[in-house]
């Protein structure tokens, strides 16, 4: 099969998101914890985030198209801080349910029975049961024209790991996070395969 720019077009919306959010294949899912100048609460989940450097560390994330009320970006352009909250299987049904569109006034939070949990020198909240999380403060936000979405990248501040999931080398085992396609398909992570560096 070959699909070719006309078919796509000629697509229903729903199926031409599900396809092109499934391309790239499985993508680390974080929930995004933020919240507004007035304490109210956030909880969507990400699967649309990559790291963009190492010196400073920056986690860029992608949001889509400001038409509607997006409350993970106003909080964010408000408070210029979020927490990234790794999903597990444990809470992988109330991560799921955050996708759902509640009003700004109905925190997820609640919603879903997840826990928040707050550090002294964070805005955002955390996930208390997410087993690896970090916070940032935002760095930069870098409009695409293309399809109007906008590129969140934030300068990573704090990091919680669980005990002896940080290599020496500074890798982080994250087997035990999950990845997803298109926000409703999901996928466990195998065990790491480690090469040697590669040279010439």
């Amino acid at each position: 099969m070959i699909l070719r720019s006309d078919d796509l077009d000629a697509m229903d919306k729903l199926v031409r998101v599900q396809l092109a959010t499934t391309l790239p294949g499985p993508k680390p899912i974080c929930l995004v914890g933020t919240s507004n100048s007035a304490g109210q609460t956030n909880l969507a989940p990400f699967s649309s985030i990559t790291h963009l450097g190492s010196i400073p560390i920056l986690i860029g994330m992608v949001t889509r198209p400001d038409t509607v009320d997006r409350h993970t970006l106003s909080n964010i352009l408000q408070t210029e801080s979020w927490t990234l909250n790794h999903v597990h299987s444990d809470i992988l049904e109330a991560a799921h349910q955050c996708s759902a569109k509640y009003p700004r006034e109905r925190s997820e939070f609640s919603a879903t029975g997840l826990t928040e949990h707050f550090e002294d020198g964070t805005h955002a909240p955390f996930v208390a049961e997410s087993h690896i999380k970090l916070s940032l403060t935002l760095e930069d936000c870098v409009d695409i024209k293309a399809n109007n979405t906008k590129l969140i990248i934030g300068r990573v501040q704090t990091i919680h790991l669980p005990d002896g999931v940080l290599a020496e080398d500074g890798s982080v085992d994250i087997s035990k996070s999950l990845a997803s396609t298109a926000l409703d398909t999901y996928y466990s992570l195998a065990d790491p395969v480690r090469h040697a560096y590669a040279r010439p």
